[in-house]
């Protein structure tokens, strides 16, 4: 049986199509940059991002970022948490689990 029929498409689907848009990308690429190929991404604690730390150098104003962390959360992408004033955001470990699991087999279901 193919792995691919183990993985749930309408998951991996919501995933894509947050990711599918070039600023909601550069935004998760900032937050899963610690995150490396077949391997959980760095400790929560020292990768959660400030939302207002992480659009600064992105040139799109903080209801726009804001928007987009929206989205990322929604497809479960990444995780979003009140600590006093700021909101922190940090990488989904089980989803990039998920998704790296996804790119790491051919159509047969055996790893590359």
């Amino acid at each position: 049986m193919s792995k691919y029929l183990t993985i749930d498409p309408t998951d991996l689907a919501e995933a894509f199509r947050a990711l599918g848009n070039p600023q909601r990308l550069r935004l998760f690429l900032k937050l899963a940059a610690c995150c490396r190929t077949g391997d959980v991404c760095c400790d929560v604690d020292s990768e959660r991002r400030c939302v207002g730390e992480i659009g600064d150098d992105l040139g799109v104003s903080a209801s726009t970022v804001s928007h987009h962390l929206k989205e990322l959360r929604q497809a479960g992408l990444i995780h979003m948490e009140r600590q006093g004033r700021n909101i922190q955001c940090w990488v989904e470990p089980a989803t990039m689990r998920k998704l790296a699991s996804f790119f790491s087999h051919d159509e047969k279901g055996t790893e590359s």
